[in-house]
């Protein structure tokens, strides 16, 4: 074959090649335009077209008086359809429109707005978004007044999605606790532990595609509604929030702390009435990053004492009266040493004041001695009580307790003695604060509780109660024993600083240092855990504060005053724990009209004016009476200074004129004389503090 035929035939050969392809894409054409065209055209609406879900409005958050903690505020996106409005409706608007939204938004001049309008008409765009800021109601109903838009939706073109946000009205209160919800649901705190109440059911509604990869919504009448979250009813106590929140951040700032936590509970209930934790960022402030009460593990130190002194008073002969030679303060026990923190150490003590001091060496020295033998009776003990395991808590993320066990591999002579006194295992504060609570309890260990119900307006969905753990820690031969040490930390242990004259506080303090890098550093976590009143607890707290800086670094003078000053503020809001007036304040009834105490002079001359027999015991400004036969004696109401003065019996004018001159603000109820005030005679003044009298 010469070259002429064999470039001839290449060149057939590829031209058949050419038609047969070019054949192949007529014969697809024409399939798909005559014989699938509907298959591709529904394609196409699916992929233009789609149901998409419409977020349902989330239920509210609120406090135990129904205040609201958290709620869902109604925003705006603002999107323009520009094919809907007429031509005379658009032409006579469009440039008070574009100024107006300049002005508004502040993103684009008017001639920009104007510009990107008459585009989006042009074009046949349906939907065209305005801004990226999204608008409250007030600024709703503001722009559905301006031209164009005031056509509304159907002539206009107006289109006002609504975005829900979520709103807090009392700020960073109590941030971690409340928690959030992220758009992948994941969260913290209550908002993510009770989503499935709060977040309601997703509603559907038809979307279009359009460019730029944008969903607009189409009316199209198809829509479900969605159904709006449930409101759930938490424990927290508003005012007594702040207060533990103040308290903490002051004690915080003051001695500089890596962070610090508060929980206060009901005794009776487990109610969660107030819970804080506040951390230190690397600009010094402090803020709530982590629920360290529910999932911070640490070592508890001391106050697991409490837990050591059950053991030892419900399994062996030991009696508060014992005595143990602590020495010098120093024991060694195999290679390792216990200290106490009393340079000198206490020397011969009775196990009482081993606990109320807080020895070190007496609690490792007592439970070596009885339990070394077989340590797996102290372990138990801790099981029985209830502290190996978690609480079970409403919030999720709550730590596990580890507590050693004689067949771990790590399980040392040293471990049982360090347990004694809150090292070798971790806990939250919240399970301290738990078995505390047990004690005040009379021995029943309850759950701690932090939402009271779930509801819809006023109708209850669900209601928690109070979850009895462990109905009794402990005998009560040993339960008294107990409150009788945890009182004597107060009166005469390490805690005497927080002891006062109105009510009594039951507790104990806890100094741990803290392990970095396997070895033990001169920081310390501080702890104070305990109750009040002492002799009928109404209240338990826990506050717990990490690496605070300077001379004062324990339990005692770091982390006790916090709890004494949260103590301080609920007894002077809580009448029904004052103490009632002594009998002889209270004049008899009688033959006299109503004369209590007030002013001398005015009393004087009121029953002179009258012909009351009246006598005077003293000749200072302020008294109050005594019935004697047919007279009444004039007895001296002391106002001592810094303290706060008894008004009781005395008109709303004196009672005003006194506690205003000692610097407190006043909030009356009632008409008449006084009969009860809020903050009890004799407790110190703190310059503009508040208290309330009740007249009758």
């Amino acid at each position: 074959m010469n070259i002429k035929k064999s470039i001839l035939l290449r060149v057939r050969i590829a031209f058949l090649l050419v038609f047969l392809f070019a054949t192949a894409v007529a014969v697809k054409v024409g399939r798909i335009q005559f014989f699938e065209g509907d298959k591709w055209k529904e394609l196409s609406n699916q992929m233009s077209f789609q149901y998409r879900p419409v977020k349902a409005t989330r239920g509210n958050i609120y406090s135990d008086n129904g205040s609201l903690l958290a709620t869902s505020l109604p925003f705006y996106k603002v999107a323009f359809d520009a094919t809907i409005a007429s031509d005379e409706l658009f032409v006579a608007g469009l440039d008070s429109l574009s100024i107006k939204l300049s002005k508004f938004f502040r993103n684009k001049s008017a001639e920009a707005y104007k510009r990107e309008l008459r585009n989006a008409r042009e074009a046949n765009r349906q939907y065209t978004v305005l801004s990226n800021r999204t608008i409250g109601y007030q600024e709703k109903k503001l722009l559905e007044e301006w031209p164009i838009f005031r056509a509304g939706r159907l002539k206009g073109g107006v289109i006002f999605e609504k975005v829900d946000k979520r709103f807090r009205p009392f700020s960073n209160l109590s941030l971690r606790t409340i928690g959030f919800v992220n758009e992948n649901d994941r969260g913290a705190g209550l908002e993510y532990s009770f989503n499935k109440e709060l977040a309601g059911t997703d509603g559907e509604a038809l979307y279009q595609r359009i460019a730029g990869g944008s969903w607009k919504p189409v009316f199209d009448g198809t829509e479900i509604k969605s159904e709006e979250g449930y409101d759930i009813e938490t424990t927290i106590d508003i005012n007594l929030q702040d207060v533990s929140e103040t308290a903490l951040l002051r004690a915080l700032d003051y001695h500089e702390a890596d962070y610090g936590v508060v929980a206060v509970m009901e005794v009776k209930t487990g109610e969660i009435k107030a819970i804080s934790n506040l951390s230190r960022n690397s600009k010094g402030y402090y803020y709530e990053r982590y629920n360290y009460a529910v999932g911070g593990l640490r070592e508890p130190g001391s106050t697991f004492k409490l837990a050591t002194m059950i053991a030892l008073l419900e399994n062996t002969d030991i009696k508060l009266e014992d005595t143990i030679n602590t020495g010098k303060g120093v024991q060694k026990f195999y290679k390792n040493t216990v200290r106490d923190h009393e340079e000198g150490g206490y020397g011969t003590i009775t196990v009482k004041e081993a606990f109320e001091l807080s020895s070190n060496v007496a609690m490792a020295k007592l439970v070596d001695k009885y339990f070394s033998k077989n340590p797996s009776v102290f372990v138990n003990e801790i099981d029985r009580i209830g502290l190996s395991q978690p609480l079970g808590l409403q919030i999720k993320g709550e730590g596990i307790p580890k507590i050693k066990r004689p067949t771990d591999k790590d399980w040392s002579g040293i471990t049982l003695p360090w347990m004694a006194y809150g090292y070798g295992l971790e806990l939250t504060p919240i399970q301290t604060l738990a078995l505390y609570n047990a004690v005040a309890n009379g021995g029943k260990m309850i759950r701690p509780i932090f939402v009271k119900e779930v509801k819809r307006a006023d109708k209850t969905i669900k209601e928690y109660e109070p979850v009895v753990l462990n109905d009794k820690i402990c005998s009560d031969e040993t339960l008294i024993k107990l409150r009788l040490m945890l009182e004597g930390v107060v009166e005469r242990g390490t805690a005497m600083n927080i002891k006062n004259d109105h009510y009594k506080i039951a507790g104990k303090t806890g100094t741990a240092q803290i392990l970095e890098n396997g070895r033990y550093t001169k920081k310390y976590i501080t702890s104070f855990a305990g109750y009040f009143p002492a002799d009928q607890p109404k209240y338990s707290a826990v506050v717990v504060i990490k690496n605070p800086k300077g001379w004062r670094q324990y339990g005692s003078n770091v982390a006790a005053p916090v709890f004494k000053e949260i103590a301080d503020n609920i007894y002077s809001r809580d009448v029904d724990m004052h103490e009632p007036l002594p009998e002889e304040f209270i004049a008899e009834a009688g033959i006299f009209p109503v004369i209590r105490s007030g002013n001398h002079q005015d009393l004087k001359l009121l029953c002179n004016e009258l012909g009351i027999s009246n006598h005077s015991a003293t000749e200072k400004d302020w008294v109050r009476t005594q019935v004697y036969g047919n007279s009444l004696k004039w007895q001296e109401n002391k106002m001592a200074e810094n303290l706060v003065p008894d008004v009781n019996g005395m008109t709303l004018r004196d009672a005003l004129f006194v506690l205003e001159s000692n610097g407190l603000q006043v909030e009356v109820k009632g008409k008449g004389r006084v009969i009860r005030q809020s903050k009890l005679p004799g407790v110190r003044i703190s310059k503009g503090s508040r208290i309330v009298i009740e007249l009758s």
